[in-house]
């Protein structure tokens, strides 16, 4: 425990240095390379919740991240055009300020966790992976088709959304927001792990007859980790299309799931850094090996595969040993 809490501490420095340094060798490439994995393992610390805490293995996650990202699309589109949004039941203004655009991620992310959450809970296992998987398709489909916001072409936004005190179109600033935001989830996700609700869902993770025994339901302790999980990964949506200031039905795609699945295996499943360990290495052999070929996920497939087989604790798991935060 004490090892981990070190190595902890030590990516967080880690994470502080890198865009230290390229703001001193004046390489604002490296701090957006930065602020994309941040983004990423705050996506992969709420799938964390759902999956470390919860034992839920959704490859439908992506969802909750493609509605948060085309909530940042959609109001800071009708901003910049400068057009309510009439094709709602009631109408909505336009914004450019983050606050809003990230409370209304949430919110949109929150409804959809809940309404796919109490669907795909009704089953276990394999169904429940294939569920949330269809959910995944469902919006993925769906967003080709809405051609008022770009359909297969995504929508794009000329202007970074703005917050508070800051200019967010400074690369270092807008990376110490996303920082900020990934800290204070990680710091979330750790007091979930040790209060009394997440013990409990521990427990239904691993004996839900023995948890029913104590009169508590394993599948509404489930439920609310999942939402709670939809939430935070919404909101790294909306992040992640305000740093490329462009939204698209990618964004909902199966694929992405996999790879935030992806990022918290690498990791390890259920440690606190897992996500971010994983976030880290998977940018850095995207833009490694990225341009030495288009088929750099053959070396990111070898890696997870000697991972499964030989440290099924993720890289962290390896450092600081087998045994979970949590457990």
């Amino acid at each position: 425990m004490i090892r981990e809490t070190h190595l902890n501490l030590g990516i967080i420095a880690l994470l502080i240095a890198i865009p230290a340094w390229a703001l001193m060798a004046d390489e604002p490439f490296i701090i957006t390379l930065m602020t994309r994995a941040v983004v990423f393992a705050l996506a992969a610390v709420g799938l964390n919740i759902a999956l470390g805490l919860g034992g839920l293995v959704s490859l439908g996650h992506a969802v909750f991240f493609g509605i948060g990202g085309y909530a940042m699309g959609i109001l800071a589109h009708h901003a910049q055009t400068y057009t309510p949004l009439t094709e709602w039941p009631f109408l909505l203004e336009g914004t450019k300020s983050m606050p809003v655009i990230w409370l209304t991620a949430i919110v949109a992310s929150t409804f959809a966790a809940l309404v796919i959450g109490i669907l795909s809970l009704r089953t276990a296992g394999v169904y429940f992976i294939m569920i949330t998987l269809a959910f995944g398709q469902m919006f993925f489909f769906f967003a080709i088709s809405w051609s008022a916001y770009g359909g297969e072409d995504g929508l794009s936004i000329y202007v970074r959304n703005g917050f508070p005190g800051l200019n967010t179109l400074v690369p270092v600033q807008y990376f110490g927001l996303c920082l900020v935001i990934l800290l204070a989830a990680l710091f979330l996700n750790a007091r979930l792990a040790k209060s009394p609700f997440g013990l409990a869902l521990n427990a239904a993770r691993q004996t839900p007859a023995r948890v029913e025994t104590v009169g508590l339901d394993p599948t509404r302790l489930k439920l609310v980790a999942f939402v709670i999980s939809g939430a935070i990964t919404g909101l790294a949506g909306a992040l992640f299309a305000d740093l490329n200031r462009f939204v698209s039905p990618t964004m909902f795609s199966w694929q992405l799931s996999g790879e935030i699945m992806i990022f918290v295996i690498i990791g390890g499943v259920g440690r606190l850094f897992g996500p971010v360990v994983g976030a880290l290495v998977f940018v850095a052999l995207e833009h490694l090996l990225g341009g030495l070929s288009e088929y750099w996920h053959i070396y990111l497939g070898i890696l997870l595969l000697l991972i499964v087989l030989f440290g099924r604790g993720g890289i962290i798991g390896m450092l600081c040993g087998r045994e979970r935060l949590h457990d």
